[in-house]
């Protein structure tokens, strides 16, 4: 079972495409999400710490993705929450990955443009387990 979670945040890193050999489209990026509280003493917004994500994008959501988003933008995304220990021969540390469900510019930020596009039968029916297959790409 995985956890659904939606963020607001700024893309920190330029987003990554490729397409797997079994035709699988995949974005990742990494998200810098920052808390913000209101500070009474102060009477003003202050940031608190920025938590940090690699979104991950499949099919036609990694297509579109890839050609809308950038390093810079302010984003919300939608997905499955997924954190993973890792280990290797000389470090370790845990990875928060958000499988993305659905992804769009903050409104709150700016505006947007929006373009309709047709989605193939072949992009979003690909039965390849989507984190199989970026394991297998990275």
């Amino acid at each position: 079972m995985s956890d659904s979670i939606t963020l607001t945040g700024l893309v920190a890193t330029t987003p990554r495409h490729l397409t797997t050999s079994e035709g699988l489209a995949i974005t990742s990026f990494r998200l810098a999400s920052s808390q913000r509280r209101f500070d009474r003493t102060a009477q003003k917004w202050i940031d608190a710490d920025t938590n940090w994500y690699t979104v991950s994008a499949f099919r036609s959501l990694a297509v579109n993705s890839a050609v809308s988003v950038t390093k810079g933008d302010r984003v919300i995304v939608a997905g499955r929450l997924k954190i993973r220990d890792w280990e290797n021969t000389d470090r370790s540390g845990t990875t928060v990955e958000i499988e993305a469900d659905t992804l769009g510019h903050d409104m709150f930020w700016g505006t947007s443009t929006f373009t309709r596009v047709s989605v193939t039968s072949t992009t979003d029916a690909d039965p390849v387990d989507a984190q199989d297959a970026w394991a297998n790409a990275s």
